[in-house]
């Protein structure tokens, strides 16, 4: 079987994607009960969006020819139990460049919605009330992004028409970039008690996994936001509700532990929290970055030229 004939499972009809190389043959399955075909037969799958670890890891087992699997999510951790079940040498690719726009709008809507007071607006109008008074602005606070890649890099673009008093960048390896240095994760107990707004946009591995646990959050200041549009096992939630229900921070999360958050777990009343249902990449932006990032891979694949956005290779 050669990429030029092989089978390619794609969430999305292949008459739907513009660009792809004739060749492959091109099936359909988006996480039905039924598979299109025989999963051995498969070279390159792309993993269903937002079907959860179930769905992702199901056909994993019996793809014994695979050689690509694509998810289209930024994380893999929906995929990454399954992989010792494939075959060495199966490269896995991550779906950079397709929600960075979606992610990082959110991230500043989460924000200014948080520090504007927009929740309670909108409350205030169902019961008929005027709650004028004075808000925090985002202008002239510092902002901390822990997980400084391709989405963190793009929620500092969109943080700066908006005079904020500065922006610190943490991710896994030290770097210096054009607007700034980046710090290790060893330099958050120097960093925290700077920050005003904490954005947590770090892929969940077993270095990030309960990393905002009591110790971080402590070193908080009082008032400080923190928000999540990563996973929700980056963060404790028992630890975050104490400091809800205190009264002294707040937290605007599109991702939660668990998920999706369970009717009368106590924070969906706790004070201070705005909570979005993991919408960050769900949006009219992220079809057409995805489709576009298929394309691309697969006319790679089909040449036999290298795929980009490798994140593991099993084996």
């Amino acid at each position: 079987m050669t990429a030029t004939t092989a089978d390619v499972w794609l969430p999305f009809p292949a008459e739907e994607i513009d660009g792809l190389p004739d060749g492959p043959n091109y099936l359909f399955w988006n996480g039905g009960p039924d598979f299109p075909a025989d999963p051995a037969d498969c070279a390159y799958y792309v993993v269903p969006y937002m079907q959860g670890p179930e769905v992702a890891q199901r056909p994993l087992a019996s793809m014994t020819s695979v050689q690509v699997v694509q998810t289209l999510s930024a994380g893999i951790d929906h995929v990454e139990p399954g992989l010792p079940l494939l075959p060495a040498g199966v490269r896995l690719c991550n779906a950079k460049g397709v929600h960075e726009a979606s992610t990082a709008e959110l991230t500043l809507a989460l924000i200014l919605a948080s520090l504007r007071g927009i929740p309670g607006f909108v409350h205030g109008q169902d019961k008929e009330e005027w709650r004028s008074g004075f808000y925090p602005a985002l202008a002239d606070k510092s902002v901390l992004i822990v997980g400084y890649g391709s989405i963190g890099s793009a929620i500092e673009d969109r943080l700066a028409p908006f005079e904020c008093a500065r922006v610190a960048r943490v991710a896994r390896s030290a770097r210096t970039t054009a607007r700034g240095p980046v710090h290790t994760l060893d330099d958050l107990p120097a960093l925290l008690p700077e920050a005003d707004v904490v954005i947590l946009s770090t892929p969940l591995n077993p270095s990030t996994q309960g990393l905002v646990g009591a110790d971080f959050l402590a070193a908080m200041p009082d008032g400080a936001l923190l928000v999540n549009v990563a996973r929700g096992g980056v963060v404790d939630t028992k630890a975050l509700l104490a400091e809800l229900e205190s009264g002294r921070l707040r937290a605007a999360l599109d991702v939660t532990d668990p998920e999706p958050l369970p009717q009368g777990h106590p924070l969906w009343h706790a004070p201070n929290v705005l909570i979005t249902p993991h919408v960050g990449g769900s949006t009219s932006a992220f079809e057409p970055r995805a489709k576009r990032l298929l394309a691309a891979q697969l006319t790679r694949f089909a040449a036999g030229e290298p795929v980009h956005n490798v994140v593991r290779t099993t084996g």
